[in-house]
């Protein structure tokens, strides 16, 4: 039973890992124009959006820009740590990004992924709280609140955080097929 959680919390990170980073999974250079992200949000939360895919990435790559060149380059670290398995360093790396630039939503986000793949359920939770609090409506964090609280065996509040991500973004497959699930759980139950 042991193994099988162990097994979820990595396909469940690596879920949350490809949901969370662009997939060029270079932070872009702080010159760059940047996208109107309340226009793009509204764009990608219509349920008919067919090009959703590249609104997602253009989000996320406005979402990895901190506006600081250093703090940027310690992200794509961290990145680069996580996606070869080396947590410790991308703890480290986040942690030194937060420290820079502490309202830096995505390395909060970045960093919770990273615990959650070195199994710190709890630590994951609390960054995905600071996370929120800087951007509300990043759909990937309340997804991966989502699947903490639905491995923590707390259904009701799974499916309020799914929900709340896919109000914001309709179309993941991986949310769509984990409210359903939790509404199947909770049928009949009193929450």
């Amino acid at each position: 039973m042991k193994q099988l959680g162990l097994f979820l919390n990595l396909v469940v990170a690596a879920a949350l890992v490809l949901l969370l980073w662009p997939a060029s999974g270079a932070a872009q250079p702080a010159d760059a124009p940047r996208a109107d992200i309340e226009t793009l949000m509204a764009e990608l939360a219509r349920p008919d959006q067919e090009r959703w895919q590249r609104i997602e990435r253009q989000i996320l790559r406005e979402w990895a820009r901190s506006g600081s060149a250093s703090v940027d380059f310690l992200f794509q670290r961290g990145q680069s740590a996580l996606q070869a398995g080396d947590t410790s360093a991308a703890i480290a790396h986040f942690s030194a990004a937060i420290d820079h630039a502490p309202d830096f939503a995505e390395a909060w986000n970045a960093r919770a992924t990273a615990y959650y793949m070195a199994n710190r359920i709890g630590p994951s939770m609390a960054d995905i709280e600071q996370t929120l609090a800087r951007n509300p409506q990043h759909f990937g964090a309340l997804a991966g609140m989502g699947a903490i609280l639905e491995q923590l065996g707390r259904p009701a509040q799974a499916r309020e955080a799914y929900a709340a991500a896919h109000a914001l973004h309709p179309h993941r497959p991986s949310v769509r097929e984990a409210l359903s699930r939790l509404e199947r759980q909770l049928a009949g139950r009193d929450t």
